[in-house]
């Protein structure tokens, strides 16, 4: 299930460049608007609530009340206190990855090579586990706060033997991913290679994010009205704001 909203008047917009990361806070009722300028991008993606910090996006609870593991148009993301941190309201893309995580930077080495700064400078390897870290810091939050990423972009499928197969070419360039913030809502994301991308050379994509504001939460609708589960999850976090 996918859907194509043309971008409204943009707040601000950013450059994320591959092997880059960022952090801040999508207020309620923003629109965040992730695209895949070159495509085979992938973006890890953490998500908290930016008033308490302890509540974070849970990704088994995303999957099971929703009865997927093809998150895309139509679904919401899960806090683990059962409220909706972020609503997908359109995709081009139509499946991003809950299963794969992040590599650390011993595992990107492994696959990837050295990469050092003294050879590369500002070319050198980065890896999911400290661009995210990085980012946490200026949040007061640390390695015990580094639980689920969602990689957007990216496709996994799991066989019948359970085995996780990554599909290439998944996003294609001008794909795009729009996330409406019922809540304010704490993103912290890195623009990195998939964990099981085959790429044996370390070539991260750039992607442009875009703020924008809605006239109402009636964008929404396709979320909530998606799974019963998710108008009691809308419910949760609207009780916030009473």
């Amino acid at each position: 299930m996918t859907a194509a909203l043309t971008l409204r008047p943009s707040l601000y917009e950013e450059l994320v460049p591959g092997g880059g990361h960022t952090s801040f806070v999508l207020k309620r009722g923003q629109l965040l608007r992730l695209t895949d300028l070159e495509g085979g991008a992938n973006v890890s993606l953490l998500l908290l609530s930016a008033a308490e910090k302890s509540e974070r996006l849970n990704l088994p609870d995303t999957l099971k009340c929703q009865h997927t593991a093809k998150l895309t148009a139509g679904h919401c993301l899960y806090s683990d206190m059962g409220r909706v941190l972020a609503a997908i309201t359109a995709d081009t893309c139509g499946w991003h990855d809950s299963f794969g995580g992040v590599l650390s930077a011993s595992e990107v080495s492994e696959k990837y090579g050295a990469g050092r700064y003294q050879e590369l400078r500002n070319g050198y390897f980065r890896n999911g586990v400290d661009n995210l870290l990085v980012e946490m810091g200026k949040w007061n939050l640390n390695i015990q706060d580094l639980l689920m990423a969602l990689n957007l972009f990216s496709k996994v499928t799991v066989d019948g033997d359970g085995r996780f197969h990554f599909e290439p070419g998944n996003s294609k360039a001008g794909d795009y991913i729009e996330l409406y913030a019922p809540m304010d809502c704490l993103v912290v994301l890195t623009a990195l290679q998939h964990p099981l991308d085959p790429n044996p050379q370390y070539a991260p994509k750039p992607v442009q994010l875009n703020w924008s504001t809605v006239a109402s939460d009636g964008i929404s609708v396709l979320c909530r009205t998606s799974r019963p589960e998710n108008g009691r999850g809308f419910h949760n976090t609207e009780r916030l704001y009473i």
